[in-house]
């Protein structure tokens, strides 16, 4: 590592995060100024929470473990509450006081969100300290995304992340002054309240164009996926309303095999993944398979069935060239549908199409 690195800080939201929290933080130290962990849940997540709001699964003590045992240069801080975190801030935004609990103690020149189960290879690591240093005036960087699916050789791919689902915003210049304002979409904004954004952002076009991509791997053990579908249904119970039942039908097992992302209102289709892994990751699942730490895998000889069917393959590339056709003819409707004086019964047959 240069010296002159601009310094990274590094924020972590974590509820339920085994078997990935050593492992995200092993991958992250050696580019980490400073690893900010905020654990445990709001009031939304009773479910899948501990009476007094932490994490089920042990996150909180293999935190402890690494800050005890692995954390020679004291980079990282663990935050915790003595019950459950609110859900909102002052202003009716969702999540941002556990984001901001990590941002408001921030000291590096980049805040850097990181999900417990995101991880990137360190060639890419390496490229986005190198492109930092060179440009200092970014003020802003999204990623595209990989999507793990039930093992680390499966990605998923869907007309939801092809419209823009697959990018994530992640990294942040940060200075005093700065302020962590939403937390979905994450955003910062500087002294003057201006969106960084809206600066010198590097969008995730640009980032996919340099081939540098965040490892998603959001959708890869069976209890990862139980936990998160109980929390997204006490979180949003208006938009995940069927998500459990998405879970039982097209993860655990794979009843529509054109539905397999949990956002499930879209077509979705599984790929096989042939790229390298981090690290981390990699040494996780032999961890695992050397039953070194305790995980449960899915199984995955329906999804190697599913991938040996030509028709599969074959209805996955239809679905991928359909998908900008939809795209555009929902554009068409939504237009139109902002004209006023259109009949209610044009615009009920034209949504029908």
């Amino acid at each position: 590592m240069e010296r002159n690195y601009p310094k990274i800080t590094f924020g972590i939201i974590v509820l339920n995060g085994e078997p990935f929290t050593r492992y995200c933080l092993k991958s992250l130290y050696p580019y980490a100024h400073e690893i900010i962990v905020v654990e445990g849940g709001h009031i939304d997540t009773t479910t899948v929470c501990t009476p007094d709001g932490h994490s089920i699964d042990g996150t909180l003590e293999t935190l402890n473990k690494f800050k005890k045992d692995e954390d020679p240069e004291n980079k990282v801080t663990i935050v915790t509450r003595d019950g459950f975190w609110p859900k909102k801030d002052e202003l009716g935004r969702d999540r941002t006081p556990q984001s901001r609990a990590y941002a408001e103690l921030a000291t590096g020149d980049y805040l850097w969100q990181v999900d417990i189960d995101e991880f990137y290879t360190e060639k890419d690591m390496e490229k986005i300290l190198h492109m930092l240093l060179d440009n200092p005036e970014i003020t802003a960087v999204t990623f595209p995304t990989y999507t793990f699916w039930g093992d680390i050789n499966y990605v998923a791919d869907s007309w939801a992340l092809r419209r823009r689902a697959k990018y994530y915003h992640r990294l942040f210049k940060w200075n005093k002054g700065y302020r962590y304002l939403t937390h979905e979409p994450p955003t910062i904004v500087d002294e003057n309240g201006i969106d960084l954004r809206e600066k010198n952002w590097i969008d995730g076009a640009k980032m996919a164009k340099k081939g540098i991509l965040m490892y998603h791997y959001s959708l890869l053990f069976p209890w990862q996926v139980e936990q998160k579908v109980k929390l997204y249904k006490e979180e949003k119970p208006d938009s995940c309303s069927e998500i459990i039942q998405w879970a039982d039908n097209n993860y655990f097992q794979l009843k529509n095999p054109y539905r397999i992302h949990n956002l499930y209102k879209y077509p979705s289709w599984l790929e096989r993944f042939t790229g390298e892994h981090p690290k981390q990751v990699i040494q996780m699942m032999n961890d695992i398979k050397n039953k070194i730490i305790k995980a449960d895998l899915r199984k995955i000889n329906d999804i190697e069935k599913l991938l040996q069917s030509k028709n599969y393959v074959f209805n996955s590339y239809f679905l991928k060239g359909l998908e900008p056709i939809d795209k555009s003819w929902s554009s068409f409707i939504f237009n139109i549908s902002r004209i006023k004086n259109i009949p209610n019964k044009i615009m009920r047959t034209l949504k029908k199409k």
